[in-house]
């Protein structure tokens, strides 16, 4: 038991010292020409598609496209379910959203799947996000009505084996997004957004590795999620790249004896939309071309087909093509390596009855300043498991600082067999 605490305790040294970086905003762009003093943040529409629904993911620091399978891989890497060792199973997952502040917006997500054979499975899930009940007002404070924005995603998923240790899967989702409730806004009639999207996804898991005469497996996943058409919520033509993602990252599960199981994993995200470019502008203001566009001096133009975007997100930000890249610098790279998202998660296990979960997510300061600690405990029986997840943030404040998140999950086999 010694043995398992210091190698608990080192894993969480080195993710501090990982990522450990200064909070100077501009820390990798101090010498960028363009003379940015704010943040250059990527936006989407319908961003609740990218929170981590499960309480497992949750206390490793958001990492989940190569951990272990389980019941909530829809989100992470829909792929993972044909190694599920169970035939089926369903989870409930409820997070509170932004608590400290208002005490009605949550989101909670449903989610399961059932092994048809040994080759193929089929998955499904719900995710619903309410932000609350907001009061609409006029231009003079006079009250409209009451509403309660909320957003739901519906997803199916296939999974097939490829090999006998690689799976694919495809997914596609129905997403809905009603924020507005059908007030107008400077004449231009809104509505709830809607959308189709899809995910392709691939993982791999090896046969049992021995190192030092102890068990062990290394597991790869990758997940390119949310790709599908722009969404609009006015009647006029401005449309929003939905949070398509590459995900994609690498685990190391390790059997230290018959009752103690440890495993490290580390995620990569990169959002797949196009980074905002730097507009000109002079004494007299925004300077536009001859069709009434504004002029771009770095970076790249945004309004893009969704296909084209795929491909061009990893080449156009703003400081990849200024002057501050020059003669095929390693530098042209710099902002593109800022938007990746790094988390690394540890997981132990005690007789596959009780884990314990640590992690750490880190953001670039210049494109959101998300950084968090994370935690979380498990519990597992024959039916059932209970998985808990607590957010520690390191930055700047965080909606679900200071709340538990709890994920309830149910192995229908086992049930079946209980009952019998």
């Amino acid at each position: 038991m010694n043995k398992v605490i210091f190698v608990f305790v080192l894993a969480l040294s080195l993710v501090y010292q990982s990522f450990a970086q200064s909070e100077n905003p501009n820390e990798i762009f101090e010498d960028d020409p363009i003379g940015r003093s704010a943040p250059n943040t990527i936006t989407t529409a319908v961003p609740f598609l990218m929170i981590a629904p499960d309480s497992r993911a949750g206390g490793m620091g958001d990492a989940g496209a190569a951990t272990s399978p389980d019941v909530n891989s829809m989100h992470w890497n829909p792929s993972k379910y044909m190694f599920c060792e169970n035939e089926m199973g369903v989870a409930i997952s409820y997070t509170p959203w932004l608590r400290q502040l208002v005490p009605d917006m949550n989101i909670g997500h449903i989610v399961g799947y059932y092994k048809l054979d040994a080759e193929n499975t089929l998955a499904a899930s719900l995710t619903y996000f309410s932000l609350g009940s907001i009061t609409f007002t006029d231009i003079v404070g006079s009250t409209i009505r009451d509403f309660t924005p909320n957003e739901f995603s519906i997803d199916f998923a296939y999974s097939r084996l490829l090999g006998k240790k690689f799976s694919g899967a495809v997914a596609v989702r129905y997403i809905h997004s009603n924020l507005t409730g059908g007030i107008s806004n400077s004449g231009a009639e809104s509505h709830p957004g809607n959308s189709v999207a899809a995910d392709v996804a691939f993982f791999y898991k090896s046969d049992n590795i021995k190192l030092a005469g102890m068990n062990s497996n290394l597991m790869w996943g990758l997940n390119i999620s949310n790709i599908g058409n722009k969404m609009s919520y006015t009647s006029n033509d401005l449309r929003y790249f939905l949070p398509t993602n590459f995900r994609m990252g690498i685990a190391y599960s390790l059997e230290l004896d018959e009752y103690n199981k440890l495993m490290l994993t580390v995620d990569m995200n990169k959002l797949l939309v196009p980074t905002p470019p730097v507009y000109r502008k002079d004494t007299a203001g925004w300077v536009y071309d001859d069709n009434g566009n504004y002029v771009i001096d770095y970076g790249k133009d945004p309004n893009i087909s969704v296909p084209a975007a795929l491909f061009s997100s990893w080449t156009d930000a703003p400081g990849t093509n200024s002057p501050f890249a020059q003669d095929g610098s390693p530098s042209v790279f710099r902002e593109e390596f800022a938007e990746i998202q790094w988390s690394i998660g540890l997981e132990y296990w005690y007789s596959n009855v009780f884990a314990l979960r640590a992690g750490y997510f880190n953001e670039h300061q210049y494109k959101g300043n998300r950084k968090y600690f994370s935690m979380g405990a498990g519990l597992k029986l024959n039916v059932f498991g209970l998985d808990f997840a607590y957010l520690i943030p390191t930055s700047q404040q965080h909606p679900l600082q200071n709340t538990l998140r709890f994920t309830l999950t149910f192995d229908i086999a086992g049930l079946n067999e209980e009952g019998s």
